[in-house]
């Protein structure tokens, strides 16, 4: 039992089973990462539009996640405040994921997008917030990286799962009508399955604490309603901590950065290791099998760097060590831009790693060490703007230049995210961290 919060002190092994949703989730986004952009080529989309066709991630973030963390905190229900949103949202992503590759057309693949990540949008940050209710502060390293490393894991076997298929014997170029390929078919409906069972399995295992009778008090006095909500978020942004204002702009560097990979790393790969900017070849193909594979080692050191990262992160704090990893992001895709050669590409995956399990976990360890726990969930929420506000600004930049300024080479586009990657590293260290105050308390 933990003195200080009253919040039992949870095992190793809870702690994983509390977190294992995640690997639904992540496998959910690691599938879109890999697959969405050859998926789009495959229904003949244009490499300069590219971007415009991910807008969908950027603009349900921005609108569910506060309003979402924001209702989670004033919920009361016999299932917790929290659960009910992220086993909705699981089940709606599932859905997704089952029809994505059975799209006909563009407008039909950007439309299950749509609603996919809306789905996903509903289940994240009520999610992170049950962590930081469920976890005293003592254990918060390890709740959220742990949070990362099943992030690295899920998004390892994503990436990877095509290659295995192909490895068990099924043909990488057997195609639907639509040029879908038949791996890629199989790997939705695997990623259909884990989202719902992986969600459902932890919030069975490790149940939300009770209320307390001061969270109970507080939602009898301001009970959940749209303009409780609408109020809630206003004056939360309005008292915003320091902390959370100065990681704003590390968030920006950072998150139009790994946009910016996420999109072109394909395109990239089939120029610089294929010789082909044609979707059609068998060289594209062969480019998107090797960035799963290649995303499966990232994701693999990504697993791996964020538990060695809890014993530095408590040690040393989680700056540095996030300041240290977005300089290994930053050069890794500086190289990938640069080079065709596999063992380059691969020593490349490491600093892509590094940084990522780094993302997935320290920026929320400042956070939540800086919120008024009465407020998690929306504070969650409108932390996800500084993710989605990113890439909206990263999918206009990129769109207006990919031409006129870029050349209409995506690897150039990895250039400039490899320059954001290394200002986040500075940004990073300018951000002073802080404890939030007590209700109440004198600023």
């Amino acid at each position: 039992m933990s003195h200080s919060t009253g919040k039992p002190h949870l095992s190793f092994g809870r702690i994983l089973q509390m977190n294992l949703g995640f690997l639904g989730l992540q496998f959910s986004f690691g599938l879109q990462q890999s697959n969405m952009g050859p998926i789009y080529s495959y229904l003949g989309a244009d490499e300069g539009s590219m971007p415009l066709l991910w807008l969908a991630g950027p603009m349900t973030g921005l609108i569910i996640q506060p309003l979402i963390g924001s209702m989670s905190d004033r919920t009361r229900s016999r299932f917790g405040r929290r659960t009910p949103y992220f086993l909705i949202g699981a089940v709606l992503c599932s859905l997704c994921l089952f029809a994505m590759p059975y799209s006909r057309t563009l407008w039909m693949a950007a439309s299950l997008l749509w609603v996919l990540d809306a789905a996903n949008n509903v289940t994240m940050e009520p999610y992170r917030a049950y962590v930081s209710d469920r976890l005293d502060e003592s254990q918060r390293p390890l709740g959220f990286l742990s949070q990362s490393a099943f992030t690295g894991l899920a998004q390892t076997l994503s990436y990877l799962a095509p290659s295995m298929l192909v490895w068990w014997g099924i043909d990488k170029d057997m195609l639907d009508a639509n040029g879908i390929p038949e791996i890629t078919r199989i790997s939705f409906l695997i990623g259909a399955f884990l989202s719902l069972a992986t969600t459902v399995w932890s919030a069975w295992r490790v149940p939300e604490l009770p209320l307390t009778p001061e969270e109970d008090a507080a939602i009898t006095a301001d009970p959940l309603s749209l303009r409780s909500t609408l109020t809630g978020l206003r004056d939360a942004i309005r008292e915003m901590p320091p902390t959370m204002r100065q990681l704003a702009l590390a968030m920006l560097f950072q998150w139009f950065g790994m946009f910016c990979y996420w999109q072109y790393v394909v395109l990239a790969l089939a120029r610089n290791v294929f010789g082909t900017s044609d979707p059609a070849s068998t060289g594209f193909r062969d480019a998107s099998l090797l960035n799963g594979q290649l995303g499966a080692f990232y994701n693999f050191v990504a697993c791996i760097s964020a538990f060695a990262m809890v014993p530095l992160a408590k040690r040393m704090g989680a700056k540095p060590i996030h300041a240290v990893a977005m300089v290994g992001s930053g050069l890794a895709m500086l190289t990938i831009a640069a080079t065709g050669s596999i063992p380059l590409l691969v020593i490349a995956m490491v600093g892509i790693g590094i940084g990522w399990g780094s993302l997935m976990g320290n920026p929320y360890l400042m956070l939540a060490n800086a919120i008024p726990p009465e407020k998690t969930g929306v504070y969650m929420g409108i932390f996800n703007m500084f993710i989605v506000i990113p890439m909206m600004v990263e999918i206009l930049v990129v769109w207006l230049a990919y031409r006129p300024v870029l050349g209409g080479d995506p690897r150039n586009v990895l250039v400039l995210g490899g320059v954001m990657m290394l200002a986040a590293a500075v940004a990073t260290m300018v951000v002073r961290t802080s404890r939030p105050q007590p209700v109440g308390a004198e600023a």
